[in-house]
């Protein structure tokens, strides 16, 4: 098991976290990472990403609502990320969308190490390069857990990095391991940018946490729990009042809380 009182460690040292973020859901990145206990930095020019890299403590690098500069940035990111051993977490949000945007976010993934790479099942498919059936930015039709499983844990071969394969129950694989995490809510489809806010989380918790597998874990459990205790407090209102809720149970979980309700189990 993760160790789960590195939501504590996040609280005392208050980490700067860097988001390259689409412009969807950067607002909600930014109030997750506060949520949390970790402090956001959005900026996206590629003119500063050295200086931004030496004052920050990790970075999120998602592909959402792309361009060529924002390609840049990212690209500028990464390679400052690996210069200066810090963790980078890449969302390739919709990258079987377009040849085009499969092609940039290769080259991310060639040019630098990734400590974490955070997919919905249509992504990883796409990066497998076999039929994903993305809509738009959604994952597919839902899938068999082996189907899922398999796509995990070939992701993480090709690219020798930590895979977080989001879904109604997480999968994170790694070095031939996988693990499932599982609980959270249905409503968490309600509201847009959740997966974008679940790898910033990643960040978060690879700011703390030295072995990405294991902040991968921690970000994941910490996001499905938040969403079950949203459901249970938002009362049916509507998405934007689970929206509230989800971000009022990030910013009050305690670690002991988490280690109580995470449910985290190692697949054979």
């Amino acid at each position: 098991m993760p160790d789960f009182t590195r939501l504590d460690d996040i609280r005392a040292r208050r980490p700067l976290i860097h988001c390259v973020s689409n412009i969807v859901s950067a607002n909600d990145c930014a109030n997750v990472v506060l949520a949390a206990g970790a402090s956001p930095i959005m900026a996206c020019a590629a003119e500063e990403m050295a200086d931004i890299a030496a004052a920050s403590d990790a970075a999120v690098l998602n592909t959402g609502t792309p361009d060529e500069a924002r390609f840049r940035t990212c690209l500028l990111r990464g390679r400052e990320a690996a210069r200066r051993n810090q963790p980078a977490v890449l969302d390739p949000v919709g990258v079987g969308a377009s040849p085009w945007r499969l092609e940039r976010v290769g080259t991310l993934l060639d040019s630098f190490p990734v400590s974490i790479l955070r997919v919905n099942l249509g992504e990883a498919q796409a990066l497998l390069r076999t039929a994903s059936g993305e809509r738009g930015v959604d994952s597919p039709a839902p899938a068999s857990l082996e189907e899922r499983s398999a796509a995990a844990l070939a992701l993480a071969r090709r690219y020798r990095t930590a895979v977080l394969l989001s879904g109604p129950e997480d999968l994170v694989a790694g070095g031939g391991r996988l693990w499932r995490i599982s609980g959270g809510s249905g409503q968490m489809v309600s509201v847009t940018g959740t997966g974008c806010m679940l790898s910033a989380l990643c960040g978060v918790f690879s700011a703390v946490e030295p072995e990405p597998m294991a902040a991968a874990l921690l970000a994941s459990a910490f996001w499905k729990t938040c969403a079950r205790r949203a459901e249970e407090r938002f009362g049916g209102r509507g998405p934007g009042s689970f929206r509230t809720a989800l971000l009022d149970a990030a910013g009050t979980l305690t670690a002991a809380e988490l280690a109580a309700e995470a449910k985290i189990k190692a697949m054979p």
